[in-house]
């Protein structure tokens, strides 16, 4: 078997998936809550996943009821990602 057909037939088997990695939490200060659309400003510390420096940035959130119980000024810890092109806060925690 060629080399080409081995290699394709490892990828079509699973064989060269790599495992998922979660995205690590950072941490960020709510800066404002905006409910319609469901968007938070954070300024935050670098996420490296998204090769982004410290800044203050608007981010949608993938489910509205992490905006309950959030106020301004408080500390938090959360996950962003890239979703449909959209830069989204994925998790959310107390800081730990």
């Amino acid at each position: 078997m060629s080399f080409f057909k081995t290699l394709t037939l490892a990828f079509a088997l699973g064989l060269g998936a790599l495992p998922a990695l979660a995205e690590p939490f950072v941490k960020g200060v709510v800066e404002e809550i905006t409910t319609d659309p469901q968007r938070l400003t954070i300024a935050h510390e670098a996420i490296p996943n998204l090769e982004m420096e410290a800044m203050t940035m608007v981010f949608r959130v993938a489910d509205p009821a992490m905006l309950d119980g959030l106020a301004v000024g408080q500390e938090i810890e959360f996950e962003a990602d890239r979703i449909n092109g959209r830069l989204t806060v994925t998790a959310l925690r107390a800081p730990s």
